[in-house]
């Protein structure tokens, strides 16, 4: 088994280029999408931004129906989110909605920005793991999206339904900040697209052996201890909401477990047949 050759032997400063080209390629179709998001931002902030502080939310509507379900009444009901949005700077609303279409360019360029890192790692791998490895940009984006809908759907109602509501003293009336508000829902999205990547994360991490099926089994409770923090870092700190996101990572983690035995055992089979 050898790989395939390259047409050139590349030095380092080449493989420096060719990465530049590769990033500059990736920017460029993130400012290219962000423009197209500047252009609509009616839509982006009055429907998706600004949704999940609307009580009718549909993610706050589920909660109830479910409470409602159970038997638990309009516990979980949002009755009122009472807070304001304001601007406190000159260019704040300019500088929300400049950065904000540079996160959905980043969001919807993904798949795209995935497709340019592969292209720069595929030339130093096997024909076998290319083969085996063609559903990479496909799965690694499916994955990346479906945690950027669990953050906004999700993580970011239950945040904005805590914070929103929490008083200290019936003298303070909550105004949050603009600035403030979309940092909450970015950091939400974001860091639900990365956590929902670790099972991509631990196949390349098993591929060149940093770790195995046996350590990432052995060291379970501790993943939950880190799971059970990182929900507390990315929520509210409530019970149901840290229960809510640590489900899914979880299971994200077993899954994972199940990769690296896949990965290790194709490993072992291609050294038995050396």
């Amino acid at each position: 088994m050898s790989k395939t050759p390259p047409k050139d032997e590349m030095s380092f400063l080449d493989h420096l280029e060719e990465l530049r080209w590769h990033l500059i390629r990736s920017v460029l179709a993130i400012v290219i999408i962000a423009v197209v998001a500047f252009l609509f931002k009616d839509f982006i902030f009055d429907v998706l931004l600004f949704g999940p502080k609307n009580k009718d939310f549909i993610t706050y509507r589920w909660f109830c129906s479910i409470s409602q379900t159970l038997g638990q009444g309009s516990s979980f009901c949002v009755e009122e989110l009472p807070f304001r949005i304001q601007s406190r700077t000159m260019a704040g609303q300019f500088s929300a909605h400049l950065w904000t279409s540079v996160l959905a360019g980043f969001i919807l360029s993904f798949p795209y920005i995935i497709y340019e890192f592969w292209k720069f790692i595929s030339p130093g791998l096997y024909e076998k793991e290319r083969k085996n490895a063609r559903g990479f940009i496909f799965i690694a984006s499916i994955l990346f999206f479906i945690g950027v809908l669990f953050g906004y759907y999700i993580v970011t109602p239950l945040s904005i339904n805590f914070l929103g509501n929490y008083s200290v003293s019936s003298e303070i009336f909550n105004d949050f900040d603009l600035g403030s508000y979309i940092g909450l829902l970015r950091a939400s999205v974001l860091a639900s697209g990365i956590i929902f990547e670790l099972p991509i994360i631990i196949y390349f991490l098993t591929r060149i052996g940093v770790i195995t099926p046996e350590f990432l089994k052995k060291n379970r409770k501790i993943s939950l201890v880190l799971v059970l923090s990182l929900s507390a870092i990315i929520t509210p700190p409530d019970v149901v909401s840290q229960i809510i996101v640590s489900i899914p990572i979880l299971i994200l983690y077993e899954v994972s477990i199940i990769i690296a035995k896949i990965v290790t055992k194709n490993q072992d089979k291609a050294l038995q047949n050396v």
